[in-house]
C-alpha cells in the first residue's frame, strides 16, 4: 500500500476537476473524509482514483463523484457468487417434508469450509 499525499491529491484533483468542469471544487474536509462540491463522502484514496478518472476523460458528468466505487461493487457480487452462497428454501419439518432450520444449520455448516460451529445446546 503506498502511502499518499493529502496536498498533492488534493492539488491533483482541483487540477484535474477544474480542467473538466471549468470551475474549482469546494473540498471540505473532516476527520479523513473529503467531500467535493457538497457530494458524496469519499476517502483521500478514492479522491486521487477520480482524479486520474478526471484527466482521462474531457467532459465528465458531476455525477460520476456521487457513484459508489467499483471495488464496492466487485465485492458485493463475489459474495453473491461464491459457490457455497445458495439459498435453499427453508421448510419446516411438522409437515414432515424437507429439513427444519437447526438441521438445514447443521448441515450447511458441516458441508462448508468453516471454523464456525453449532451453539450451545444444539447437539441433539
Amino acid at each position: 500500500m503506498s502511502k499518499l499525499d493529502k496536498d498533492q491529491v488534493i492539488a491533483d484533483f482541483t487540477a484535474a476537476y477544474e480542467k473538466a468542469h471549468g470551475k474549482k471544487p469546494t473540498i471540505d474536509a473532516k476527520s479523513g473524509w473529503y467531500s467535493v462540491d457538497g457530494g458524496k463522502n469519499m476517502r483521500l484514496a478514492q479522491l486521487a482514483e477520480e482524479a486520474e478518472v478526471l484527466k482521462g476523460t474531457t467532459k465528465a458528468p458531476a455525477a460520476e463523484l456521487t457513484q459508489p466505487s467499483k471495488s464496492t461493487k466487485s465485492n458485493r457480487d463475489r459474495a453473491a457468487k461464491r459457490p457455497g452462497a445458495s439459498k435453499a428454501p427453508v421448510k419446516t419439518s411438522s409437515t414432515g417434508k424437507g429439513l427444519t432450520a437447526r438441521d438445514l444449520w447443521r448441515k450447511k455448516l458441516e458441508d462448508g469450509n468453516t471454523v464456525s460451529r453449532l451453539p450451545r445446546g444444539s447437539s441433539q
